[in-house]
């Protein structure tokens, strides 16, 4: 079905038995640069799904480079733990190859011991919030020995390669950019010289690990920071790494500090792949494409359009890390997704917390979570077929009990079908499609249009409920909030009501940004007809980026708070803000709503009383628990679980794995 992605590829003298790569992700499953059994049994699992190519990395060759809680190669006592690692991934069938790395300007001095980052020239970084101290000649010739001695023991740790990191704004992409580069000597200013130090370090690398041992480097195809190197200028770099001795490119997006999204939602699915595109036209050697690469589909279509060689799959095999093995066996619709939603993964690692996933409760956890088949087979009932519900369903079911869910709207789902409704947000709809494949597979009955009382579940007879009733948007105590004009997020999302022109959103959490972006696009520009207009050159570029972004409502956020997007995460709370920005959305903050009138909305700011005028008004200001059940199952003395929403109120994350360890610990509690 997949003929090119199961195809063997050679890098060097390495066959690799398909197209797929782990690539290099930062987990941070140690705090002291080690490997652990964390860490063993993730990378396990990745190889043991059937990718061909598993990428252990970011590993520092030096700690003013990395840091001491990276993983590191900077002396020879981590070869024995590396090698254990090594044999572990190669064991289930993968080659595997180790990325090393120096952050340069990124590195932070709180985890080098206080000691200054060093780069290039003194500029001050925009990521790291540090100017670092300009590299000597000396400087230059330590880290490139540190390259070399890094690499060597990469070699000697029995790994099939090694891999050189030159994108995301680290070192390497430091030397090469002029906004980062102000040298005067033989190591900047022009194009050759600006060059020289990675080629320098490919060399002495080829030259110290000999000429049939794969050497990769991975490299951003535009840095999209303003006045760096854009895909104009990468096909050259890539046309020195390849004279310079390296066997394969692999190409991702820009530096950590762009102002284009490189991970979440917003980025199309394969949305980069044409930068890889565009090296693979430079050069010879083997190419690899990244980011947002979900479905084998598109990854099928990546090769056979002669895009790239090879593709990587990061994020997509921490969801499901035997992606690989069931697009080889044809159960495509059984692939848990990768919805891009940064939550389980950049959020975590970026607040200094391991890298985990919100659909899959075994990422990072494989050496401590498991479900096995149960001895001891209960019949279990379901009360509710949101993401808490469907999880603890299929994984019930997997254990071997008898499983029925039962849910009172008419399609499974709960709230993904209204967070799924937002700009950029569609890929929460995989979600849903993910479990009703999985019910299907399983043959797991479900009753819709069911509301579960008492008697329903004595009559029932279930050895387990596990209660996942989920939640209800609070409607808070203002007056004047009852009005025809006035609406909850949930209304707005679900049944997208016609509004007027002026739309007040009272709230600016998460919730409330989504519906206010909901609202702003209403009456926009569509991909497809922004396409037809720029072919055929239709309207000016500038006025059809005003159609793209200027639509049918205006919109203002009202928040009691300081500043908005409190429980957006950090990896995306940027991108809600940029768009607000883009859309026109107004905010008002430090407001507290007192009063809603037919016209108007009043609320208190600055010891003052203020009142706006509006046609609509949409409360969204959180949700609360529904848990019709939970009391009387307990006095009717009915073994129950409660999960999800209707416990307490959280993300899909918290869901999702609550309902995950919800059947561990209930084979725990009968001996499994």
């Amino acid at each position: 079905m997949y003929q090119l992605l199961f195809t063997p590829i050679t890098i060097n003298t390495l066959e690799i038995k398909n197209r797929i790569a782990y690539p290099s992700l930062g987990l941070l499953y140690s705090y002291d640069g080690t490997l652990n059994d964390r860490y063993y049994e993730y990378f396990k699992e990745k190889a043991k799904g059937g990718a061909g190519l598993v990428t252990v990395g970011p590993v520092g060759i030096d700690i003013v480079g990395s840091g001491r809680i990276a993983l590191s190669l900077a002396s020879d006592d981590r070869i024995p733990d590396f090698a254990k690692l090594a044999q572990i991934i190669k064991n289930e069938g993968a080659r595997t190859f180790v990325q090393l790395f120096h952050a340069g300007a990124y590195s932070y001095s709180m985890m080098t011991d206080g000691v200054q980052p060093i780069a290039p020239s003194a500029v001050y970084s925009n990521y790291s919030k540090q100017t670092p101290r300009e590299m000597s000649l000396e400087d230059i010739e330590m880290v490139q020995k540190a390259f070399v001695d890094a690499a060597l023991r990469v070699k000697e740790a029995g790994f099939d390669g090694v891999e050189i990191i030159a994108s995301a704004g680290y070192l390497i992409t430091q030397f090469l950019s002029p906004i980062t580069n102000k040298r005067t000597d033989k190591y900047g200013g022009s194009f050759e010289n600006r060059t020289r130090f990675p080629r320098e370090v490919i060399e002495k690398v080829r030259q110290a690990v000999g000429k049939d041992f794969p050497i990769s480097i991975r490299m951003a195809g535009n840095d999209f920071v303003p006045g760096s190197n854009t895909s104009k200028e990468t096909p050259l770099f890539a046309r020195v790494y390849e004279e310079a001795g390296v066997d394969i490119i692999n190409v991702t997006g820009g530096w950590h500090e762009a102002k284009v999204p490189q991970l979440p939602m917003e980025l199309p699915r394969a949305g980069y792949a044409y930068l890889a595109a565009t090296i693979k036209k430079a050069v010879s050697v083997p190419v690899m494409a990244s980011n947002r690469i979900s479905s084998p589909d598109e990854a099928e279509k990546i090769l056979r359009d002669s895009m790239a060689d090879m593709v990587n799959l990061g994020r997509v095999l921490i969801a499901d890390p035997y992606w690989p093995r069931k697009a080889m066996q044809g159960k495509v619709k059984l692939i848990r997704p990768c919805v891009g939603c940064n939550q389980g993964c950049t959020d975590t690692l970026f607040s200094g917390m391991p890298v985990g996933c919100i659909l899959n409760a075994r990422a990072g956890y494989e050496f401590e979570r498991s479900i096995a088949k149960t001895s001891h087979p209960l019949k279990i009932m379901v009360v509710g077929a949101g993401p808490a519900g469907l999880e603890a369903a299929v994984r019930a079911k997997e254990a071997g009990y008898e499983v029925e869910i039962y849910e009172k709207e008419h399609e499974i789902g709960g709230q993904l079908e209204i967070a799924a409704a937002p700009p950029h947000k569609h890929e929460l709809l995989e979600i849903i499609r993910y479990y009703k494949a999985m019910i299907e597979e399983y043959d797991i009955p479900v009753h819709l249009n069911t509301t579960v009382t008492m008697d329903l579940i004595r009559n029932s007879k279930p050895d387990h409920v596990i209660v996942a009733t989920g939640a209800e948007p609070i409607m808070p105590p203002i007056k004047g909030i009852h009005q025809h004009h006035v609406y909850s997020a949930w209304d707005i999302l679900r049944d997208n009501p016609k509004l007027g022109r002026n739309v007040a959103v009272i709230g600016g959490g998460a919730v409330g940004i989504e519906t206010a972006l909901f609202i702003a696009n209403k009456g926009t520009l569509s991909p497809e007809a922004l396409h037809f207009l720029m072919l055929f050159d239709a309207e000016p570029v500038e006025r059809l980026k005003g159609f793209m972004t200027q639509g049918t409502s205006n919109v203002t956020i009202i928040e009691m708070l300081p500043a908005i997007g409190k429980d957006v995460g950090r990896s995306t709370k940027w991108i809600m803000k940029l768009e607000l920005e883009k859309f026109g959305v107004n905010v008002i903050t430090s407001a507290r709503v007192t009063e809603i009138t037919d016209k108007a909305v009043v609320f208190s700011k600055d010891n003052d009383f203020v009142t706006h005028e509006f046609d609509n008004v949409v409360i969204a200001v959180g949700s609360r628990s529904v848990n019709p059940l939970g009391n009387e199952l307990h006095k009717a003395g009915i073994s129950h679980t409660v999960i999800g929403d209707c416990k307490k109120i959280g993300k899909i994350n918290d869901a999702i794995h609550e309902a995950f360890l919800a059947i561990a610990n209930l084979q725990q509690a009968v001996k499994v």
